[in-house]
């Protein structure tokens, strides 16, 4: 039992327990250096009885190549690659450099999952030093930990902290163990243990409050002062720099065993050979070997006493010997096998620019990103704009570098290598501004870097600030400022004489703004109707926000259908998210509210498994379409400030469907004057229908006036049926209720369609025409109930027993009693697919997957996978 940690030790052969029951899990130790980390990694896997242990430590002394921490770990398993499914064992291939191509990090992580647990017997993966892992292996491994619930494997990562701003922030969200400082009877006895001799209890105590409770200080202060110096109290190191001690070890030791501690500390790949290869380029004996054993096992591989052991002799060694170190290693590493590395320790030992070794940085940088390692290719451009005297060219690898950094989350460090240039750079600008975005912090909107850099290119490169201009107005939709980035737009250079489609949409939105919806409807119509315009590759949300406002529903739906179609073949986990929440908001519009379920799930398995935000308004949608109240309360405000109008429409529609008139006004009202691209356009009907229900008919009057220009212009049905019924609503008038009927009937548009049955029965039913209300009131209540949308269906089962019918009674809807992910599973094994299909899918491991479906049947009542696909409809 180690001492002082007792909680500790129970909490890691825990871990151990439950895994070996097949409910494994992952624990992530924090604390200072010498605190204990490593010393408790090392007793759970002396612990870790019948188990398979694996282990990967990171290092901070050399940018790891992608995915060299997870071909560590997984190196013991490599034999069994060849019994995943071929995308995962490719996925793994390239990343581990055995193929070509470029994998994607999560389905690399995936294709771990299936590797650590499709295997016999309990699995403990043990990662020391995790604040430094290659960015590429802690995405794959945080993933694998998220996702190990169902199985027999448990994980435990060490973290020395404090870390640097950024560093690894995967793992802020598994679950944590922080190591606090010894007691002082435990610290006493630690010591007293490690001396084994006479202590002047004055001396004692000056060393326990040195310590401040550090095992390690502890541990190693007798070591490095000696029992002479420790009975006197003196050349005791400093407080809380426990890698002084190591370093006061170094200072014993002869020059050329510190060498080829240099050498050691210098590789962290710890492959002896190139270690002695290395040793004998630098004229090391092997006398030295005996004299750093102290401190560093040569064995089959190398490894340091402790991390703060290698860390002490790096920093110890002048600049002079880590250059001879790298040179040496450079020299005696593989260039065709392992050109990267090569290239990484000639760039450490370069003393000034040196253009050949910067140029062969680019070249690893290219290769890195090619296989996926986006992280790695950042430090290699940020290394070599250092090492290029260029002008020109170190600014366009520091752009590169800046660019490799935003992409992989290391904001801090981006922003700082954009302060290091030109201000006036419409790069930076540019850059800049995607990093605003991206930090969602307050100051700055980030469009205002957009246009400052529009403005600086409109005289030398027009066609670059239209662009600018464009994505300005794409930023403004989403993160706010859209009235004042279209006014700034109205400064754009001229379109040239033959535009493109960035051009038109340019020139439309303007005229939108400026003019009115009459006079840019003819010139947005025809480019959003093509959904596969270049225009919309590059700005697929911008494209779907257009459509809204023109109420185009084709328009929207293809566009959504396409994005996620080209996101799932490209394997992007940037472009299929947005396309699956497009589509799903589409899908509820069609009155699917299973399908888009099912859509929403998988892009919150996609946001889960990337660590990024899951993109909220599709369920804000669904929420409010369902019609439960807690549920979109508890939605609605833990929504961020960017979605205010989009959670001020829901609240209308929620409340229009709860036939909570008064609210559903307000709400609407706060969601039209704002005036927002698509979203105002959506919110009037809304506003319509809860006007005329409060009395307010002049209010109701106005806002149809805006509907009826904004539907008419777009010419589409789903407008004109929104405006026909909105109308009958405000003037009284039966024909166009039956209009927008005929309007939805051949549409897609289920919901849209049950809500005009409904408008119409319930002022059937007013009239006291209750024959032809029922009829209404049926097709709507069937309609909205079949859909789920709750409360529109019991308004309309309400106004059906205010003509003395009661509402044909429904089951409730299995994914009233499903989570979205179980409703997500369900359908899929309806529809046939095998729990490995379904993990695939879903980011999970088969078990996991399993042990979803056991709780499905539960909540059921039923036994099969059968049975599942004979239910009518899984919603």
């Amino acid at each position: 039992m180690l001492t002082g940690r007792e909680q500790e030790v129970a909490r890691l052969e825990g871990l151990l327990a439950a895994a070996r029951r097949g409910r494994g899990g992952a624990l992530v130790l924090r604390g200072e250096p010498g605190i204990g980390k490593s010393a408790l990694l090392r007793h759970v896997a002396g612990a870790a009885e019948g188990f398979q242990v694996m282990r990967a430590s990171g290092a901070e002394f050399e940018m790891e190549l992608p995915f060299a921490a997870l071909h560590q770990l997984c190196a013991p398993v490599l034999g069994h690659v060849t019994a995943l499914p071929a995308p995962h064992r490719r996925a793994l291939e390239v990343a581990f450099g055995l193929d070509v191509g470029t994998p994607d990090p999560f389905l690399v992580g995936v294709a771990t999952l299936g590797l650590l647990v499709e295997r016999d017997g309990p699995l403990l993966c043990v990662i020391d030093d995790a604040q430094w892992l290659d960015h590429a292996s802690a995405q794959a491994l945080v993933f694998v930990a998220r996702r190990v619930s169902a199985e027999r494997v448990a994980m435990v990562f060490a973290v020395r902290e404090p870390v640097g701003p950024g560093v690894l922030p995967e793992l802020a969200g598994l679950p944590g163990l922080p190591l606090g400082p010894l007691g002082e009877a435990d610290a006493r006895a630690l010591l007293l243990g490690a001396i084994r001799a006479p202590l002047d209890e004055r001396v004692r105590d000056r060393i326990l409050a040195e310590a401040r409770g550090n095992p390690l200080a502890l541990l190693e202060l007798p070591r490095t002062a000696g029992l002479a110096g420790m009975a006197g109290g003196f050349d005791l190191p400093p407080a809380g720099v426990v890698e002084q001690s190591f370093r006061a070890r170094l200072e014993m030791v002869p020059p050329g065993a510190r060498l080829l501690l240099t050498l050691a500390a210098a590789d962290p790949v710890g492959d002896p050979g190139s270690l002695w290869r290395a040793a004998s380029l630098l004229g090391v004996d092997d006398e030295a070997a005996a004299e750093a054993a102290a401190l560093v096992e040569f064995g089959t591989r190398i490894r340091f006493s402790h991390p703060l052991a290698r860390s002490a002799v790096y920093r110890t060694a002048s600049a002079e010997e880590r250059r001879r170190a790298h040179a040496a290693l450079a020299a005696v590493s593989d260039p065709v096998a392992d050109p990267d590395r090569v290239a990484w320790h000639r760039a450490q030992a370069s003393a000034g620019p040196d253009e050949e070794v910067a140029a062969e940085l680019a070249r690893s940088a290219t290769r890195a990103q090619a296989r996926g390692g986006v992280a790695a290719a950042a430090a290699f451009l940020e290394r070599a704009a250092a090492l290029t005297l260029d002008p020109d060219l170190r600014v366009r690898r520091v752009l590169a570098a800046a660019e490799a950094k935003l992409s992989v989350g290391a904001f801090d460090v981006a922003a700082e290598l954009l302060s290091t240039l030109d201000p006036g750079d419409p790069r930076v600008d540019l850059l800049r501004g995607r990093l605003s975005f991206v930090r969602e912090r307050g100051g700055d909107r980030p469009a205002d870097y957009l246009l400052r850099a529009a403005r600086r290119l409109a005289a030398t490169d027009p066609a670059w600030s239209r662009a600018c201009y464009l994505d300005a107005i794409e930023i403004g939709v989403f993160a706010g400022g859209f009235d004042d980035v279209i006014a700034a737009a109205r400064q754009a250079p001229a379109a040239p004489r033959a535009p493109s489609s960035s051009d038109v949409v340019l020139d439309g939105l303007v005229t939108l703004a400026t003019e009115g919806i009459t006079a840019a409807a003819d010139v947005l119509r025809p480019v959003v109707r093509d959904t596969g315009d270049d225009v919309w590759i590059r700005r697929p949300s911008l494209g779907f926000m257009i459509a809204v406002e023109l109420w185009d529903f084709d328009a929207l739906h293809g566009m959504a259908t396409r994005v996620a179609a080209a996101g799932r073949e490209a394997g992007s986990f940037h472009m299929l998210p947005i396309g699956l929440a497009m589509l799903a908001t589409a899908t509820v519009h069609a009155g699917d509210l299973g399908a888009a379920m099912e859509m929403i799930s998988e892009e919150e398995a996609i946001a889960e498994a990337t660590g990024a935000a899951p993109l909220v308004y599709p369920r804000i949608h669904l929420t409010a379409l369902r019609g439960r109240r807690e549920e979109a309360a508890e939605l609605f405000a833990g929504v961020g400030p960017h979605m205010t109008l989009s959670v001020q429409w829901a609240t209308a529609v929620l409340n229009n469907g709860l036939a909570d008139y008064a609210t559903a006004m307000k709400a609407a009202d706060r969601a039209v004057a704002h005036g927002d691209l698509g979203l105002a356009g959506l919110a009037l009907p809304e506003l319509i229908e809860a006007a005329v229900r409060c009395g307010e008919v002049e209010r109701a009057r106005s806002a149809l006036a805006t509907l009826r220009e904004r539907t008419r212009a777009g010419g589409h049905v789903w407008g004109l049926a929104v405006e026909a019924y909105s109308r009958a609503l405000v003037h009284e008038d039966e024909e166009g209720y039956r209009e927008a009927i005929s309007l939805l009937e051949p549409s897609p548009l289920a919901l849209c369609r049950a809500r005009a049955h409904l408008l119409y029965g319930e002022w059937l039913r007013r009239r006291g025409r209750r024959r032809e209300a029922r009829a209404e009131l049926r097709t709507a209540h069937e309609l909205l109930s079949g859909a789920g949308a709750e409360a529109f269906a019991e308004r309309a089962a309400g106004e059906l027993r205010a003509t003395g019918e009661h509402a044909r009674s429904r089951s409730a809807p299995a994914s009233g009693r499903l989570t979205v992910q179980e409703v997500h599973i369900a359908r899929l094994v309806a529809e046939g697919a095998t729990s490995k299909e379904v993990a695939a899918r879903l980011f999970l491991s088969p078990r996991t997957v399993d042990a979803h479906l056991r709780n499905i049947f539960r909540k059921l009542g039923l036994t099969s996978r059968r049975q599942l696909r004979g239910l009518p409809e899984i919603r």
